[in-house]
């Protein structure tokens, strides 16, 4: 198998939208910009395990937290709380050396030692310490792909204090916290990067997709979230719709690992029986990708070797094998529409090969579950392995060769524990006066440069 290099494929293949502004308008300082969110976090702690990983939360995280390293446009990596590094020769040992005068939201200074703490908590497996002005990771292995995971949000640096919520060094610092329904943040005048051009933003959470679209059109957001099957008709409708590049995995995953011959031929069936080009078409409003990878082509540029046509014969035949066929529930998230009609819909397929499934909004009980997993890092090694440990499966060796990275997903496909159905991009939608604002390679928004045009009027719909 031809050797690729995943990060020029991803440079050429990443699609970065933003909204900028003309050249004879220049950004204006000041400004309240709204934004509604699907998601509800409880927590804005970057280590809190229990909240599930989302882009919202990414997004949230980056506004108010830096990490020591971050990727450019091109996925290189570049300077952010630490100023270099160096790596020893065998990849174990990575020292950093930390940004001076930078200080948190709650005035104290940034050290190697605070850095450590803060990466300890997310990591306990990493041996992290302070030597100094640096902070030094050692890992049990060779670890070359550290500095992609240091960029993660889930890696930002916070201050944490038993009494009160952790502290950032973003641009924006928390003025007024409602966990799960609002977030008031506001601009951090001294910011080492500089003020950004926004004077707050306000966010409200828990919104479904039609809430956040209605706020949108009536003036009280200027950013939401698109659902999958409405891209195409709010672009219709005249909408600034902004897309990334499919960056989040639709998957059924298997509540527990094949018990017996008889199962691993019914997974089978179920694999076979999924119409995922009709799902695209019809569900999905022609949204996405059929997927029968894990990793999107466009990140691991073999992908399109895992066939995505359904093929219900075969699917007859490996349930024509089995003489008792068990009921399943397959459960989706009651507060996604979309996860409810996919699910809806495979237990159809399912039953035109013979089987029968359930669909129940019971999601934690079910036997299998539409899940919607946002891909954590467009590092295929690092993304691959997070997706099977959200699904219970192995990911293997991890390595930057294709041929390793494609073996370690056939064997983790070859558990059965998960079929994957869909690659989705991250859509949005904007006012007319939010401008410079702009989609980072994970699906998160980027506000740093982002501002609001006073004066511009109201664009009706005829």
């Amino acid at each position: 198998m031809r050797l690729f290099d995943w990060r020029s494929l991803a440079v050429s293949s990443l699609m970065v939208w933003a909204l900028t502004a003309g050249a004879e308008t220049r950004p204006q300082y000041g400004g309240v910009l709204h934004i509604a969110l699907r998601a509800a976090p409880a927590s804005l702690d970057p280590a809190d395990s229990v909240q599930p990983d989302s882009f919202a939360r990414r997004s949230l995280t980056m506004l108010i937290y830096d990490t020591l390293v971050t990727t450019d446009e091109k996925l290189r990596v570049q300077p952010s709380l630490a100023t270099s590094w160096q790596a020893s020769q065998d990849n174990q040992r990575w020292e950093f050396r930390m940004r001076r005068g930078v200080k948190f939201h709650d005035g104290t200074p940034l050290t190697a030692e605070i850095a450590a703490a803060s990466l300890r908590a997310v990591n306990p497996s990493w041996s992290v310490s302070a030597n100094a002005e640096s902070l030094v990771v050692e890992r049990a292995s060779a670890d070359p792909e550290l500095l992609a995971e240091l960029a993660l949000p889930r890696n930002a640096i916070a201050k944490r204090n038993p009494q009160s919520a952790p502290s950032g060094t973003g641009a924006f610092h928390v003025v007024d916290w409602q966990p799960g329904t609002r977030l008031s943040l506001g601009a951090e005048e001294n910011n080492w990067r500089g003020r950004p051009f926004l004077d707050a933003i306000e966010i409200e959470m828990g919104r479904s997709f039609r809430d956040q679209m209605t706020a949108l059109e009536l003036g009280k957001a200027d950013l939401v979230e698109v659902a999958p099957d409405q891209t195409h008709w709010a672009s219709q409708e005249g909408r600034r719709i902004g897309n990334s590049r499919p960056v989040e995995l639709v998957v059924l995953v298997f509540a527990r690992d094949v018990a017996s011959s008889d199962e691993k031929l019914l997974r089978e069936a179920l694999a076979w029986s999924v119409e995922r080009t009709s799902m695209r078409n019809v569900l999905l409003q022609g949204a996405g990708q059929p997927a029968a990878s894990i990793l999107p082509n466009w990140m691991s540029g073999y992908g399109f070797v895992f066939p995505t046509d359904a093929d219900l014969p075969r699917a007859r035949h490996a349930r024509e094998q089995v003489r008792a066929i068990p009921i399943w529930t397959i459960g989706y998230d009651g507060n996604d529409p979309v996860a409810r009609l996919l699910a809806e819909r495979i237990a159809l397929n399912a039953k035109d090969a013979g089987l029968s499934l359930r669909p129940t909004a019971s999601a934690a009980t079910a036997d299998l579950r539409v899940v919607r997993i946002p891909l954590a890092s467009l590092n295929p090694s690092i993304a691959l392995a997070n997706v099977a440990r959200l699904a219970g499966a192995t990911a293997g060796k991890e390595s930057g060769s294709v041929e390793d990275l494609y073996a370690s997903e056939q064997a983790i496909l070859a558990t059965q524990r998960m079929i994957p159905l869909f690659h989705l991009p991250v859509s949005y939608a904007a006012s007319a006066t939010l401008r410079n604002w702009s989609l980072r390679s994970d699906g998160s928004w980027d506000l740093a440069g982002a501002w609001l045009e006073v004066g511009k009027p109201m664009i009706s719909k005829p």
